[in-house]
C-alpha cells in the first residue's frame, strides 16, 4: 500500500453516529482516511424516501459519492418493534413528527407500547450500510440486533432508542454499554463489518 491512504467519506451529519461508523471501520483495519459530511459545505441534503433501509443507505452514499468525487459510505438504521408491526422502522428519525429529536421519538414509542406485556415487547434493530463508488458501483451490507423494550430509559451511551432497547442475551441497554462492547454486537458494526473488506478491496 502506498503512503498516501485513499480518502472514503462518511455521509453523515450526526457527530455520535460518525465517531461510531469511524471506530468500527478503524477496528476493521481498514486503511483509509476518513472524512465527515460537514468537510464538504454544499453538499446537498438527502430526502430519505426510500422504503427500506437499504433504499436509503443508497440514496446518501451515493448522492455523496457524485458530489465529492469520492468513495462514499453511509448506513440507514432503526428500530422495529414487533407490536407496532415493524414501525418505526426506516421512520424511526422522525417518528414523533420532526427529524432527529432522539427525546421525543423515544418517548412516542414508550407511549404506543405503555399497555404492552413484557412478552410482547420484543423489537429489533436494523441498519443497512451502502458504499458508493465515484463510478457508480454500489455494495450494500445489512445487520440485525434482537432483543425488547423496556418500560424507561436506562443509561447514557449511545444515542437514538439504545436507552430503551436490551440485547437478547443481556440485562443492561445498549445504552449502558461500552463503545466497544456495542460496536460487538450492534445492527450498525454488524452492517459495517460486513463492508470492511469489501471496501479494503475497492478503493486501494
Amino acid at each position: 500500500m502506498s503512503a498516501e491512504l485513499p480518502t472514503l467519506v462518511l455521509a453523515t451529519a450526526n457527530p455520535e453516529k460518525l465517531v461510531e461508523l469511524s471506530r468500527i471501520l478503524a477496528a476493521g483495519h481498514v486503511g483509509v482516511r476518513l472524512l465527515g459530511a460537514g468537510e464538504f459545505p454544499g453538499a446537498p441534503e438527502v430526502a430519505e424516501t426510500g422504503r427500506t433501509f437499504a433504499e436509503n443507505a443508497l440514496l446518501k452514499a451515493s448522492s455523496m459519492a457524485r458530489y465529492s468525487g469520492l468513495p462514499a459510505v453511509a448506513d440507514d438504521s432503526g428500530l422495529c418493534v414487533d407490536a407496532l408491526n415493524g414501525m418505526p422502522g426506516v421512520l424511526s428519525a422522525r417518528w414523533a413528527g420532526r427529524h432527529g429529536d432522539d427525546e421525543a421519538n423515544l418517548r412516542l414509542v414508550l407511549a404506543q407500547l405503555g399497555d404492552v406485556p413484557e412478552e410482547h415487547r420484543g423489537a429489533h434493530f436494523a441498519c443497512a450500510a451502502a458504499l458508493v463508488l465515484p463510478s457508480g458501483r454500489e455494495h450494500v451490507s445489512e445487520g440485525t440486533l434482537r432483543g425488547q423494550v423496556i418500560r424507561e430509559p436506562r443509561g447514557t451511551n449511545g444515542f437514538g432508542y439504545d436507552p430503551i432497547f436490551v440485547p437478547e442475551g443481556d440485562d443492561r441497554t445498549t445504552a449502558q454499554l461500552s463503545p466497544a462492547e456495542k460496536d460487538a454486537i450492534s445492527h450498525r458494526g454488524r452492517a459495517l463489518r460486513g463492508l470492511a473488506p469489501v471496501i479494503a478491496a475497492l478503493v486501494h
